[in-house]
C-alpha cells in the first residue's frame, strides 16, 4: 500500500474511487486498486456510465447489449440493467471491505435518473426500484441535494434505503440534506426499523466552487480580488465540517445515535484540479480529517499515492480562516448564493446531458445488435 495513501487512511479520511466500468471488474483491476491503493468503496455518476458505456468499454458490454436487443427492450431499460449489474458486480467485490468495516466502507453509489431531480415521487419510486434491482446491503442510492430531493431523501432513509446525496455546493443545502437524513432517521425508528443499517454521505463538491468564484474574480481584476482565487473550495468544505460538528453535538443526534444511527459522513468529491495551476492533490491534502470520505478519480489517486503530503488534520481549528475567505469574497462582489445555484444548475444539467448521451448511444446499440438474421 502506497505511503500517503496509507496515512491518509490512517488519520481517519475513507478513500474511495470515482469510477466504474466493466472492463476494471472483469479485468480485476477493481480488486487490484481495492488492494494496493487503500481504496474501500466507489462512486459512480452519470458521466462515468456514459464515458464507460458509450466509450472505450463499450465493448464489454457487448453480449448483454445483444441480449436486450433480441428481447426487444427499451434504451431507458437497457440503461438500468447495464448498470445495475456493473453496480452488483462492484459491490460484491468489495462486500470483503465492507464486513470488515461492520458496513462503514465497501459501499457502491448508483445514481437515479437524473432527469427526475426536480420530481420528488419519482425520484422515490427511481430509488426503490434502483435498491430493489442491486439487492446488495452495501449499495448506496445517490439523490441530488435539489430541492425536490430534499423530501426524496427523507422518504428513501425512512424507508430504509441508504442514501448518497450528491450535488451539494452551499453550506445552508448541507444542513438541510442533514436535516432531511435525521427527519428519515426518526422515521424509520417509528417504523420500527433497526437503524444501525441505514448509511448515508452528503457529497460536497468542492473544485467546482472554485472554477466558478475564481472566473468572477479575474472579472472584477483588483489585486485583492486576484489573491483569493483557488481558495474558496477549500474554505467552503470547511465550513460545512464545522457544521457537520454542531449537527453531531446536538441533542437531536444524541438521540438518534443511541438508539442506533450511523452519523451521514461528509465526502469531498469534484476533487481533481480543474485549474492546471494549482497542486493536482490540493483538495485532498487540504480536506484531511477523520470520519469522512474522499472520492478520487485514479489520476488524483496515483497523484496522492506518488507525492501526497499527508500532514495531519487540515480541517478542524481552520473554521474562522475559511469564514475570512468568505468575507473576502463577499467584500469583493462575489454573491455565493447566486454562485452555489448556477454550479446546481450546471450539475444538474450536466449530469441530464451525460444520461441523454448514454440514452443515445445505447439506443444506437440495440437498433444495430437487433438487426441480425430472423430465427
Amino acid at each position: 500500500m502506497t505511503n500517503p495513501l496509507t496515512r491518509l487512511s490512517e488519520h481517519g479520511v475513507s478513500i474511495w474511487l470515482d469510477d466504474l466500468s466493466r472492463d476494471r471488474l472483469v479485468s480485476g483491476n477493481l480488486a487490484a486498486v481495492i488492494r494496493d491503493k487503500a481504496v474501500v468503496g466507489v462512486t459512480t455518476n452519470p458521466s462515468i456510465f456514459q464515458r464507460a458505456i458509450a466509450g472505450g468499454s463499450g465493448s464489454a458490454y457487448e453480449a448483454q447489449l445483444r441480449d436486450l436487443a433480441l428481447r426487444g427492450v427499451t434504451a431507458e431499460e437497457a440503461v438500468r440493467v447495464l448498470t445495475t449489474a456493473d453496480v452488483r458486480a462492484a459491490a460484491d467485490t468489495l462486500r470483503p471491505v465492507y464486513d470488515r468495516t461492520e458496513g462503514h466502507d465497501g459501499r457502491i453509489s448508483l445514481e437515479v435518473d437524473p432527469r427526475l431531480a426536480h420530481r420528488t415521487d419519482a425520484t422515490v419510486a427511481e430509488a426503490r426500484q434502483l435498491w430493489w434491482m442491486v439487492d446488495r446491503p452495501n449499495v448506496l442510492i445517490k439523490i441530488p441535494a435539489t430541492r425536490a430531493g430534499l423530501p426524496a431523501i427523507t422518504r428513501a432513509i425512512a424507508e430504509g434505503i441508504s442514501v448518497n446525496v450528491t450535488l451539494i455546493f452551499s453550506i445552508e443545502r448541507y444542513r438541510a440534506v442533514a436535516d432531511a437524513y435525521l427527519s428519515g432517521l426518526e422515521a424509520a425508528l417509528e417504523a420500527g426499523r433497526d437503524l444501525s443499517g441505514i448509511e448515508s454521505v452528503a457529497s460536497f463538491f468542492v473544485s467546482r466552487l472554485d472554477t466558478e468564484t475564481d472566473r468572477r474574480l479575474e472579472q472584477v481584476g483588483t489585486e485583492k480580488a486576484l489573491a483569493l482565487r483557488g481558495q474558496a473550495g477549500l474554505a467552503n468544505s470547511r465550513l460545512a465540517h464545522e457544521a457537520y460538528e454542531e449537527i453531531v453535538a446536538s441533542e437531536r443526534w444524541r438521540a438518534l445515535e443511541a438508539a442506533g444511527a450511523n452519523p451521514q459522513r461528509l465526502l469531498w468529491t469534484s476533487t481533481s484540479t480543474k485549474n492546471p495551476a494549482y497542486p493536482d492533490t490540493a483538495y485532498v491534502t487540504g480536506l484531511v480529517t477523520a470520519g469522512t470520505v474522499n472520492t478520487l478519480p485514479e489520476a488524483t489517486l496515483d497523484a496522492v499515492a506518488d507525492h501526497g503530503d499527508i500532514q495531519g488534520d487540515t480541517v478542524r481549528g481552520r473554521y474562522a480562516q475559511a469564514a475570512e475567505v468568505f468575507a473576502g469574497l463577499a467584500g469583493a462582489g462575489i454573491d455565493y448564493d447566486e454562485v452555489v445555484q448556477v454550479l446546481e444548475d450546471e450539475g444538474v444539467k450536466a449530469f441530464e446531458d451525460a444520461w441523454q448521451a448514454l440514452l443515445g448511444s445505447v439506443g444506437s446499440s440495440l437498433l444495430r445488435l437487433g438487426e441480425g438474421p430472423a430465427e
